[in-house]
């Protein structure tokens, strides 16, 4: 069965004659950078969730923070409540 995953290639090629990363690593970052934008609201939610409780931050400065981030994501979800994102992460 063929591979349906979009090449890019283009970009791997630009990022080697425009970087100092040779091609392996070059296509690392692709991919961690498709990865990273790939994340639905709630692992996003989730994860700096985490991130800024284990970084000593206390859920109402993390909920405040979370809402303001959310906007500046590569696609912006649609506004959320801080309740709606406490659902996120305490169900």
């Amino acid at each position: 069965m063929p591979d349906h995953r979009p090449s890019h290639d283009d970009l791997v090629d630009h990022l080697v004659r425009s970087t100092s990363l040779q091609r392996g690593e070059a296509s690392r970052v692709v991919l961690d950078v498709l990865a990273y934008f790939d994340e639905s609201t709630e692992e996003f939610v989730r994860r700096r969730h985490r991130e800024l409780q284990s970084g000593g931050a206390v859920n109402a400065d993390i909920f405040e923070r979370i809402a303001a981030e959310l906007p500046h994501r590569a696609v912006a979800p649609p506004e959320l409540s801080l309740r709606q994102l406490r659902r996120i992460v305490y169900g």
